[in-house]
């Protein structure tokens, strides 16, 4: 049992790597490369703002790998994915922390480094990956847990947060 909490942990930092780090990190600083501009002055006001999304988006990813290793007991991989329904800590607020966490950190950079592209990336990213939960993951969770993700769903809305009922 320690040898797959150990595994569970591991993947789940071989995937905030692998995954988060390079859409909300490498990606944007990628495209600023090619398709941006320098910043020049940029607002303190917007400095600060793009500072707290990106903390609070941070702090919103880490809260959900902590979850689905605790919770879930897996990954956000298909490869090797949760065992059970998460439905505590931000996910009781929204279906889709990671992406919606991931928007935030990507629209805090685009603020913080006065980057117009990245409102262009961050609206990119919330459309593809609400595409692809859409078509490929909800249907997937239905299908494996049944009658508590369709709870789940019911209640909890995908993408803008709100308190629970």
């Amino acid at each position: 049992m320690r040898s797959r909490r150990r595994a569970v942990v591991a993947g789940n930092i071989l995937f905030f790597f692998a995954g988060t780090c390079l859409e909300a990190g490498v990606g944007p600083w990628l495209l600023v490369r090619v398709a941006g501009r320098d910043g020049g002055d940029v607002a303190a006001g917007a400095q600060v703002a793009g500072v707290i999304l990106i903390v609070c988006g941070l702090a919103v990813l880490l809260d959900v790998f902590v979850r689905f290793a605790r919770e879930g007991g897996g990954t956000p991989s298909p490869a090797a994915p949760a065992q059970h329904v998460i439905a505590g800590g931000v996910d009781r607020y929204v279906r889709h922390p990671m992406y919606v966490a991931t928007a935030t950190v990507i629209l805090g950079e685009a603020l913080l480094f006065g980057q117009p592209v990245l409102l262009l990336a961050a609206a990119a990213y919330v459309a593809t990956t609400a595409t692809l939960a859409h078509v490929v993951e909800e249907p997937r969770l239905a299908r494996r847990f049944g009658a508590p993700y369709d709870a789940y769903r019911r209640a909890v809305p995908g993408w803008i947060p709100r308190p629970p009922h």
